[in-house]
């Protein structure tokens, strides 16, 4: 089954939460109303490393409006910052540029940022450094030996027939999410509810408990819906250390928003990265080393790593592999997972590889790939638990049109400008968490899930409710799904492509348990009467919980899910102008349960995908350690005069071992493998080969 460009011909339910969300119906983390509602705004420290000396707040608490200033020298000490938590209020120390150091509390939000520009500090300098360049001199191995691979023989690419050395660079790249991250905190004695946007729901409520050392069920955690995160949703950031203290020191409700420059130093973003492969083949083009070496960045106050290399194990068969990942400590704000972590950047380069390769082979990359198609998985020998790159492949460059492409670059023109044709491949694991869910089906024929999940675009609730419909046989309008909610049964968070597959399978589980439980009361396997059921059984409703996990087997199986990007590009010769003309992604998602939702998945993947390819950089004056470009004007993102009609193929075959819906995640993949399609698409198109990221016209002439 496919997909077709036109969205009345797709299969599949529209998002159950669609209206609510047009019609401002449903409530964000920023707009819940309270009285006596304050309001919070952070100042930022403006040097990169040293010590706050003095803090001048006089005219800011004589401003009209202000209620408190909170800082280090007021606010009362947290009883449970972790050894490397970045301990807000804690004392003076800075750590970068950016860092939450003041909080200025007024009755209206306007009242608070005016009094928060009033607020001066004085530091203490140090020098300090935030270049990833400067650093690769002092790196250190974040997972200690679990840094290294080695399967075969290190460097064996060195004694190819064939080989290809390139070194590649990524800029930090910004989440951007179109909601700013905001909490509102309201305590009442020791116990404490919150609205905000979290990705992991039951983990801040975790956060939250031990940041106050307080009993589990006295913190409620509300994230109804986001508005974008990416990945920046998971961790309890400073800026909501901050509003905790802060709606804690006044005893009122208090409501914080970081502004779009804060975005870009307070809630994580993706680490640049310097990467060099090596790679070797024989003459006939079978692979016979790889070398992958990956150096990163993290914060000198906490360590973030990811798996840039991992995906290089086990991608192509290939006897000798080894890779090596190494980070450097800056005085910067810590990086954190963003959409596709590790694999989007380190996929970039290997792709990106692979075609040099190719090209040195005088092969065709889709030839050159299949004839290096591992299959079983190269770095643990366990057998896939379902595998279609190959349809991806195939059925990609027939909708694509793959056939135009010329082996020779810059041998097709269109009107002037210089047309290329470019392949990227990616995989993302299929993991599956444990999660819990409730069912409750009432004489009204109404039935209500409950899972503490979260939902940041991708449809949660809609593939949930199409999941219980498909199970309990009632239709979808009948169903609801309750999410965001700590007090709801436990579930995992929304990142890792993890959710359908776990919460999904809960649904599953549940609904098939509530089925059997009607057919017990009705003492039959027929199908349900639902509601005549329990008015014969003179019963309200009946209800279900049910936890699901992982089971065994899958132990023995790798699981990933897969996509192929093909890309056209025109370039101008003389401007070096870029226009991507045509897209086409190829995916191997296991069964897609709602084709409405999962290619927009897709779509936003390859969104993002031609930002990080064409102009995505984050932008730093390292004399400062100061983004130049932390707002919307000049970080640019694509636009739709940047973005083609995407066509998403779907292979819609099932894993027979993932979870009972035969799904496999597809929201971390949609991006993998794209910019190195970009890429090389305008290496087919010009002859020049852009290793480092965004690919903009001074590059190209």
């Amino acid at each position: 089954m496919e997909t077709k460009t036109s969205y009345g011909d797709i299969p599949g339910i529209k998002r159950v939460d669609g209206h609510l969300k047009v019609t401002g119906s449903i409530k964000y983390a920023a707009e819940y109303p309270f009285p006596g509602l304050l309001y919070g705004a952070i100042v930022s420290s403006t040097i990169a490393k040293g010590t706050i000396t003095a803090i001048d707040s006089k005219a800011a608490e004589n401003a009209p409006g202000v209620v408190a200033v909170v800082s280090h020298l007021n606010a009362p000490k947290v009883p449970g910052y972790g050894e490397h938590d970045l301990k807000t209020f804690n004392d003076n120390n800075i750590y970068f540029n950016g860092q939450p150091i003041v909080l200025v509390i007024a009755n209206t939000f306007e009242r608070a940022k005016y009094a928060a520009a009033l607020v001066k500090v004085q530091y203490n300098k140090e020098a300090h450094q935030t270049s990833l360049d400067a650093g690769l001199q002092n790196t250190y191995k974040p997972f200690g030996d679990g840094s290294d691979y080695l399967r075969g023989t290190a460097n064996a690419y060195q004694s190819a027939t064939v080989k290809i050395e390139a070194e590649y660079h990524t800029p930090i790249h910004v989440h951007n999410a179109m909601e700013p991250f905001a909490m509102t905190a309201v305590w009442n004695g020791d116990k404490i509810t919150v609205y905000t946007k979290a990705q992991a729901i039951k983990s801040m409520q975790q956060e939250i408990m031990h940041m106050f050392k307080l009993p589990l069920e006295n913190v409620q955690v509300y994230s109804k819906v986001i508005g974008g995160a990416f990945g920046s949703g998971s961790p309890l950031w400073p800026y909501a250390k901050a509003a905790l203290i802060g709606a804690k020191i006044t005893g009122k409700p208090l409501k914080t928003v970081i502004d779009r420059e804060q975005m870009f130093t307070m809630v994580g973003y993706r680490s640049p990265a310097v990467q060099k492969i090596g790679m070797g083949a024989s003459a006939d083009g079978k692979l016979t080393g790889i070398t992958h070496e990956a150096t990163g960045e993290t914060a000198t106050y906490q360590q973030f790593g990811e798996g840039i290399t991992d995906t290089t194990k086990f991608l192509y068969e290939c006897p000798n592999v080894d890779t090596h990942y190494k980070l450097t400590r800056l005085d910067l704000s810590v990086p954190t997972y963003t959409r596709g972590p590790g694999e989007t950047t380190g996929v970039y380069a290997l792709e990106s590889a692979i075609d040099e390769l190719a090209h040195a082979l005088n092969m065709d990359p889709i030839e050159f790939r299949k004839k290096n198609y591992a299959d079983k998985d190269p770095e643990n020998g366990l057998p896939w638990s379902s595998k279609f790159l190959n349809e991806c492949y195939e059925q990609g460059a027939a909708h694509f049109g793959w056939e135009k492409r010329k082996q020779q670059p810059g041998s097709v023109t269109q009107d002037g400008w210089l047309v290329g044709y470019g392949l990227g491949c990616g995989a993302y694991g299929a993991g599956r968490a444990p999660c819990t869910a409730h069912a409750k089906l009432s004489a009204d024929g109404k039935l209500v899930i409950q899972s503490a999940s979260s939902d940041m675009g991708p449809g949660t609730a809609t593939v949930m409710v199409k999941i219980a419909s498909e199970i309990i046989d009632i239709p979808v309008e009948n169903i609801s799904f309750e999410l965001g909610s700590s007090a709801l049964p436990n579930a995992p968070g929304e990142y890792g492509s993890i959710t359908t597959s776990s919460v999904g399978s809960a649904v599953y589980d549940v609904c098939t348990a509530l089925k059997e439980k009607f057919n017990e009361l009705a003492g039959n396997n027929d199908k349900p009467n639902y509601v005549k059921i329990l008015k014969d059984k003179n019963l309200p409703f009946v209800e279900v919980t049910h936890t699901s996990s992982r089971p065994a087997e899958a132990n023995k199986y790798s699981s990933h899910a897969y996509i192929a990007h093909f890309v056209e590009a025109h370039v101008h010769p003389a401007t070096g102008v870029v226009k991507i003309k045509k897209i086409v992604s190829a995916v191997d998602g296991g069964k897609i349960l709602n084709p409405i939702t999962a290619r927009s998945q897709i779509i936003g993947g390859v969104v993002w995908g031609i930002g990080m390819s064409l102009m995505e950089e984050g932008v730093i004056d390292h004399r400062y350690g100061k983004y130049v470009n932390s707002n919307l004007g000049d970080y640019h993102v694509a636009s739709h005069a940047d973005v083609p009609q995407i066509e998403v193929v779907f292979i819609d075959k099932k894993d027979p071992i993932t979870n009972p819906m035969g799904s496999k995640g597809i929201g971390e993949v949609a991006i993998v493998g794209f910019a190195a399609a970009i890429a090389n698409a305008i290496f087919n198109a010009t002859g020049k080969r852009v290793r480092d990221l965004p690919i903009t016209p001074d590059k190209l002439v």
